[in-house]
This record gives structure tokens, sequence and C-alpha cells, in this order.
């Protein structure tokens, strides 16, 4: 018997998926085909349109932090339109434009996910280099024509976008967004952004369209045009003593967006009297800092990790609303070891973004 509604399946065949992923630490990435699972009743179908290359993903692909499951398929920041929905779906449709981000699972049901919080759940299931909830199944990303997702993991973007710029957002635009959110940074507050990359160039715009005074933070003076360029007020080299000075004790916020070894008493050293120092950045040493700016000024280290899934959604709307996307350089998939090694180099503006027609 026919389906009287093709839209809606109960249940679909497993669907071979082209991809690029790493076979180890040390392979590089390469063309591979592999099974997406069969889409249950409460399952997304998407056909990858685009996927953002983010600098996690260089890091899993190289086991630097000594977790990384292979064969790996990265891409964490991903838009595309559903092709096919489950018979339980009741949010998407075939044709709409949809995005997935970091997470693909959680368990539901303690404290974090309850609040929508999914990101800090303990039993958070990555988009790549995870297990599913089965304990055995590899989650492969967004480096591929196709991926199967459950719906409440498939947050909605409104057609005024275009998605090449989009894909970023579910990474490093969530990653900026939900800090300036969570610390409810608003007019009248001063807002240093250490590192103008691909999270830094994005927490300049949110900061600016949030009515904060932007500052960006840099090594390199030949960021400062496109500092302002991106809406930043003003642009101070942290190698020049004299403007480093001009920054001591300013900012109730500053959002440090380096991931590599840095001084992290330079920014604090930067707060006024209950600053925020935001650690999005994720160096490999440990953070070392010194008491006494600390301690005499009342100053806060924190960190924050994407966001979860309602505030996903709310990002995106945001976005729409204030017409807000990545600066985004796009690329061929055969071109994925290229972009890798530029990005290390600090050469892109702002963020490599792949066309999964080119797979």
């Amino acid at each position: 018997m026919n389906n009287p509604n093709p839209a809606k399946t109960d249940t679909g065949a497993a669907l071979l998926a082209r991809s690029y992923a790493a076979q180890s630490a040390t392979s590089g990435l390469a063309p591979f085909q592999f099974a997406r699972r069969k889409p249950d009743p409460r399952d997304v179908l998407i056909e990858i349109r685009y996927c953002g290359v983010c600098h996690t993903d260089i890091h899993f692909v190289r086991n630097d932090w000594g977790i990384s499951l292979y064969p790996m398929v990265p891409g964490h920041e991903i838009v595309g339109v559903v092709r096919e929905c489950g018979k339980e779906v009741g949010r998407f449709k075939p044709g709409d434009t949809v995005g997935v981000g970091c997470l693909v699972d959680s368990c539901g049901v303690c404290d974090n996910c309850r609040a929508g919080l999914q990101q800090y759940c303990a039993g958070m299931v990555l988009t790549y280099s995870a297990y599913e909830k089965d304990g055995k199944t590899i989650t492969y990303g967004g480096y591929s024509n196709v991926i199967v997702v459950k719906e409440a993991f498939v947050v909605k973007i409104a057609e005024n976008l275009p998605l090449d710029r989009v894909a970023p957002l579910l990474c490093a635009g969530i990653t900026t967004y939900s800090p300036l959110k969570t610390w409810q940074v608003r007019p009248g507050h001063k807002v240093g952004v250490l590192g103008l990359g691909g999270l830094g160039h994005m927490a300049v715009k949110f900061a600016a369209s949030l009515g904060a005074e932007v500052s960006v933070l840099s090594r390199s003076p030949g960021k400062e045009t496109d500092a302002l360029r991106l809406g930043a007020h003003r642009f101070l080299r942290t190698t020049d003593d004299a403007q480093a000075k001009m920054g001591a004790g300013y900012f109730d916020f500053i959002i440090d967006t380096v991931a590599c070894k840095h001084d992290y008493n330079l920014p604090l050293n930067m707060l006024n009297t209950d600053g925020t120092l935001i650690c999005l950045g994720a160096p490999p040493e440990p953070i070392e800092l010194q008491a006494f700016p600390l301690l005499f000024q009342r100053r806060r280290v924190v960190g924050s990790l994407i966001g979860g899934l309602p505030e996903t959604q709310e990002m995106l709307d945001y976005c729409a609303a204030k017409n807000i996307t990545s600066d985004v350089e796009l690329i061929n998939m055969k071109d994925i070891e290229r972009a890798y090694e530029r990005m290390e180099r600090s050469d892109v503006k702002y963020r490599f973004v792949i066309d999964m027609s080119s797979l």
C-alpha cells in the first residue's frame, strides 16, 4: 500500500552518504562513504548545502584533545534543506531551510535539559566523533551530503538570510551570542573583544548590535580597518604599551576568543571593578592568573560553551531580524586541507564554509 503522505514516512531505508573523513590522527581528510542510520519517526533527513569549518574540527581530526573517534566526518555548522520527515515530526516539512549545530542529542530529563541548556547535559551527544545513545554508533558530521537528526535538535533558518553566511552561526554565532545574553550586555556597557577571528568577528557584530561600546583588542595592527567595519568603536593594539594602558581598568566585559597560549593577565587588568573576563577559546595549556588583579577589583573569570537549542533558535531569529551573518570564504570540499593550513595561519576572513555541491 502506498504511503498517502510521502513526506511523512514510518521508516526509511538506510542512506549511503558521501563525505570527507579522517581515518586516523595523521591520515588527513579524504573521500569516504558510509551508511546514515535509518530515519526514525521523529527524525529529519536533511540535504546539506553548506557546512562551516570550525577550528575545533582541526583539533578533533588531529586528536589534540585525546577524545577523537575514527573514522571521523567533521562539521558542526550545518545548513541545508529538509528532504524527508518522520511521521511524528511536527515542526518541519520537506523544503524547509534548517540548521544543525554542535549537538544532536542529550538525555532530555536532567535539570540542564529541562532548562534548555542541552550543551551542559552530561549525556549530550556531539554532532560528530561521539557515540550515539546506543553506545556503539559513531556520529558523523556535516562534511557530507546528508544527515539524519532528531527533530528536537534541528533549528529553523529564515529565508531572508544567505545560507552560506548562516552556517557559522551554528557554532561561532551561538558561542558568542550566548555569553552576551547570559551576562546581559546592554547599551552603556563597555565590551572588549580579544582576538578578531571566526569567534571574534561575531562577538563584535553581536555586542555592537546590542548597543554596547565595542573595542577590539589585537596584536595585529592590520586588523584595525576590519574591526571598525564590523562595528567596533575603537581598536587597541595589545603589543603597544601606550594603547594597552588606555584599556586599563576600562571594560565591563572582555570576550577572550583566543585559542592558543596567551597572557590572560593582560585582559584581566583591563577590566573595571566587578568586570568579567569571558573565556571562549580553549588553549591546551592551563590558564595562569595573578591573584591580586582578581582580589583588588572583584573581577571574575568565567567560561561559556555554545548554547542550548532554544537559545540557538533565538539567536537565528535575532540574526534574521537584524540581518546579521558571518563573513565567509566559500571553498570546495577538495580544498579542506589547504583551508586547515590557512586557518592555522589566521589567514581567513573570517570563516571558511564548504559548498557541499562540490563534494
